[in-house]
């Protein structure tokens, strides 16, 4: 830009202030669309709802409901299986037998959540036996007219652990351009979330841990054990983010908090919801996976090719201490 003439750089301004007025027309299109997801949603949901039914057996699917078209290839494994199966036959149903019938799906949405990346790195130990009795997830959007939000739904059966029947998280959106920078417009962005209070029962709170420390008298030198309570690293302070001041303006450790908060809540709106049986047979994990393999593989064809070029260069010459260190060498 410095380098134009004047008279250019005023044409380029008007072109600018175009972008400006199809950020805001981008913005209403946005507003649009959330109007269709929302259309939408009603109709996905007495999906949704049997889905729930099925997995927490209060509906049997008919056999016509449970038959599944299987594609060429997984026929032509199937028939390749099947004298493994045959001989399995006997010992499975020894065991069928052994078993009480389950009910439903067992542990549908825990496994959902053990199967992604995003979500098993939230959970503890101590969070799966809770997990075990959420029965369904929904998403709920805003209502016609009303500020651009959607909020999860986490439906669990009666616990041990506390006492709600529901936990919901709610975000916030907005789909404006920034009049401070309209062209960072990149459709809706969350502005900020809001959880529950979760009515632990005594002693099953796992959001907090009970220590001791012992602490010495600087005058008499006796010692005695002081008990603390503590934050605890658990899924359900998902339920709990940092609040956002009415300045904006948050420090490092919140901003990162709520920043994969955000990622989270549209990651389980947009793809966890939807497509959850997928993810329960691991069916959009691998799907998920394929989308990076050919990246990572033209990654490695770069990495091999600047190795060619080095050795093919007459002035490389190997680095002296290009061994690894003692740590790195293989024991």
């Amino acid at each position: 830009m410095e380098s134009l003439p004047k008279v250019v750089k005023r044409r380029v301004n008007a072109l600018k202030n175009l972008q400006v007025k199809c950020a805001h027309i981008e913005a209403k299109f946005y507003e649009e669309v959330h109007e269709l997801e929302r259309k939408y949603a009603a109709l996905y949901q007495p999906l949704f709802d049997k889905r729930s039914d099925i997995v927490r057996a209060a509906y049997e699917p008919t056999d016509e409901e449970c038959e599944w078209k299987q594609d060429e290839e997984e026929e032509l494994t199937v028939s390749k299986q099947e004298e493994m199966k045959e001989k399995a036959k006997v010992e499975e149903e020894k065991k069928d037998e052994e078993k009480e019938d389950p009910k439903g799906i067992p542990e549908f949405w825990l496994t959902v959540f053990k199967n992604v990346d995003l979500l098993s790195e939230m959970l503890q130990e101590h969070d799966e036996p809770i997990l075990k009795h959420l029965q369904d997830i929904k998403v709920k959007f805003s209502d016609a007219g009303q500020p651009m939000s959607f909020t999860l739904e986490f439906h669990f059966e009666p616990n041990d652990f506390f006492t709600n029947t529901v936990l919901t998280k709610t975000y916030k959106m907005r789909s404006e351009p920034d009049e401070s920078d309209p062209f960072s417009f990149d459709g809706p962005e969350i502005m900020g979330c809001t959880g529950c209070t979760i009515d632990w029962s005594k002693g099953k709170n796992v959001t907090l841990k009970t220590i001791k420390k012992k602490q010495k008298h600087k005058g008499r030198g006796t010692v005695r054990t002081v008990t603390k309570t503590v934050p605890n690293d658990s899924f359900f302070n998902f339920f709990s983010p940092p609040e956002v001041p009415e300045s904006g303006e948050l420090d490092e450790d919140s901003e990162a908090v709520l920043a994969a908060d955000f990622e989270i809540g549209h990651f389980i709106r947009e793809r966890i919801v939807p497509r959850a049986v997928l993810y329960f047979t691991g069916e959009a994990i691998e799907d998920d996976d394929d989308d990076y393999d050919e990246e990572g593989e033209e990654a490695d064809d770069e990495e091999g090719e600047e190795e060619a070029d080095e050795e093919n260069d007459p002035d490389y010459e190997p680095k002296k201490d290009a061994n690894p260190p003692e740590e790195c060498k293989q024991q």
